[in-house]
């Protein structure tokens, strides 16, 4: 069952639209409670006219099959939809902050043409949007039954919003991770923001071709510093790459289950 909340209002970014897939014993089951799964470019999770291209990610089909299977726990899915400025309010802010940054922010000039407002856009979802579902929706409210998921430049903003809330998300999937938008900036922030291990999980994976192509030199300090971290491959973190996919909702749909089963497993 998929519930529209459109031009869901708020006091830190616009107004944008924000969908709510429930699972199908949702009705069924009055008395169960839920985890919750948020996602970013909500327009292109479940309805292949909104999403591009035409092709979503079938994130609904796939968590429908392995909560059926008994593969991940119950879970409803928060897609939020994209803004105009999209990398404005995806461009993780802090590490921007970091000396290195003025050559990126030169870099990226003619893509960022207002101010980054990420930190904005995480004080939407947790304090409007979250506590929105909470309050309408049957759900576990807790962080290890709280998770964030996103691909490029949502993969970056996923994962900062489990470093700047920990007390808030418990797993963060960052799909085709778009680091040269943080390249740079990003280790130190990490080495001060990343959550201890033991409470929290991080997936993260790449392609090899088009925009993907460019992930795999990049990703590799960061997994050096999850091991550096404490943080044990398989157990609280994952990264994975795949030969020959690309940078697009077919690609991230062909490997779904993966960062699904990895965050949400029973």
């Amino acid at each position: 069952m998929l519930l529209r909340h459109n031009h869901f209002p708020s006091r830190f970014v616009p107004a944008r639209h924000v969908h709510v897939w429930l699972p199908d014993d949702y009705v069924q089951q009055p008395q169960t409670r839920y985890s919750v799964l948020y996602m970013h470019d909500g327009q292109n999770l479940f309805d292949p006219a909104t999403a591009m291209g035409g092709e979503t990610w079938g994130v609904a089909e796939a968590l429908a099959r392995l909560t059926a299977a008994g593969t991940v726990r119950p879970t409803i899915i928060v897609g939020i939809f994209n803004h105009v400025n999209r990398w404005e309010e995806y461009w993780p802010e802090r590490p921007l902050t970091h000396p290195h940054a003025a050559q990126l922010r030169q870099q990226f000039n003619a893509i960022v043409t207002v101010p980054v407002r990420s930190d904005n856009y995480l004080r939407f979802i947790v304090t409007e949007v979250k506590a929105f579902i909470d309050q309408a929706y049957r759900t576990l409210p807790a962080p290890e039954e709280t998770f964030i998921m996103g691909s490029s430049m949502g993969g970056l903003i996923s994962l900062y919003a489990l470093c700047e809330y920990p007390e808030v998300f418990g797993g963060a999937g960052c799909l085709s991770t778009h680091w040269p938008a943080v390249e740079g900036i990003i280790l130190p922030y990490l080495e001060t923001a990343l959550p201890a291990p033991g409470r929290h999980k991080l997936y993260f994976d790449y392609g090899t071709a088009t925009l993907d192509a460019l992930y795999e030199p990049l990703q590799k300090p960061v997994d050096a510093l999850m091991v550096r971290k404490g943080y044990q491959e398989g157990q609280n973190w994952l990264t994975r790459r795949f030969e020959g996919a690309e940078h697009n909702e077919t690609a991230w749909r062909a490997r779904i289950d993966l960062p699904l089963t990895f965050l949400l497993s029973q």
